[in-house]
């Protein structure tokens, strides 16, 4: 699970197995597709979204 940004400034936790797409929108926000079909718009950077990921996996992967 990663904690991002609702576009309203609420904490949201999304399960990170769900993210398919990750995109910029023009406004500044980021859109994140899920497998279910949800989408949801997040303030946070796709780089930030992309880094939130890469950070959870490598923690679930750890050793002990």
């Amino acid at each position: 699970m990663i904690s991002l940004t609702r576009q309203n400034g609420h904490p949201i936790v999304v399960n990170a197995d769900l993210i398919e797409t990750i995109e910029s929108a023009d406004d500044g926000t980021t859109v994140v597709l899920l497998t279910t079909g949800n989408t949801l718009t997040v303030n946070e950077t796709p780089d930030a979204v992309r880094e939130a990921v890469v950070v959870f996996r490598r923690r679930i992967q750890a050793p002990g």
